[in-house]
């Protein structure tokens, strides 16, 4: 009958009568580097995209050459000795405009935080940027203890998580999902060999870059604290 034929015509358009959400996915290399230009475009342009970054602190997919997301004293192809430089804070100059939702999430440490920064990018009404910690073989360590990586980067503040809605009222925009660090860094770089290596070749310039490493971490907690009262 006639019903039947109409439910068939709506049947093949089902996919078509839910919400449409626009997800851009890249890496870090893309995001923080070769691509930011495009994403900060993207990131001011007011419409309502989503993207997702699976930061593995390097270029992985190339041969595991340093990026601009690659962190202080750790060792890639063309900083074999140790990284000088802190990683951009691409997190943290996204939340700089204001009107981009942000979140910095790690599955693998607290996955309701990361559930609840997926729901929230779709429902704001805006551009949204989420930054995934990426576990990679570059790392150097057995990816079967992925997790237990992502757990112990978050714990010791070298990953921190949080998350930055626009649509909150002003003193609950910016939400600190961390507890305060626990224990030094080093309790998380010296368990991956991307770190153990600069070690292993210079003990001298690895401390001072450890040293370096830690201040980085407690600098960002005090500014992430600062930012909680936005």
């Amino acid at each position: 009958n006639s019903d039947a034929k109409h439910a068939k015509e709506l049947l093949k358009l089902s996919d078509n009568l839910g919400r449409k959400h626009l997800w851009i996915f890249g890496g870090d290399g893309w995001a923080y580097d070769i691509g930011y230009g495009g994403l900060d475009h993207i990131l001011s342009s007011g419409e309502n995209v989503n993207v997702l970054v699976m930061d593995t602190e390097v270029y992985s997919n190339t041969g595991g050459q340093t990026s601009k997301a690659t962190p202080i004293g750790a060792s890639a192809k063309f900083s074999i000795a140790g990284k000088k430089t802190a990683k951009k804070d691409l997190a943290l100059q996204a939340v700089s405009y204001g009107s981009v939702y942000v979140a910095q999430v790690a599955v693998g440490a607290k996955d309701m935080q990361t559930i609840k920064a997926f729901k929230e990018a779709v429902a704001y009404d805006g551009p949204s940027i989420i930054i995934a910690y990426s576990h990679c073989i570059e790392h150097g360590y057995d990816m079967g203890m992925g997790a237990e990586h992502q757990q112990v980067a978050v714990e010791t503040g070298y990953w921190p998580l949080f998350r930055f809605n626009p649509d909150n009222p002003k003193g609950k925009k910016f939400k600190l999902d961390s507890k305060a660090p626990v224990g030094k860094v080093a309790d998380f770089m010296y368990k991956e060999a991307r770190f153990a290596r600069v070690k292993k070749m210079d003990a001298k310039f690895a401390a001072q870059l450890l040293v370096k490493a830690q201040e980085g971490v407690d600098d960002k907690w005090e500014r992430l604290e600062i930012f909680s009262n936005l």
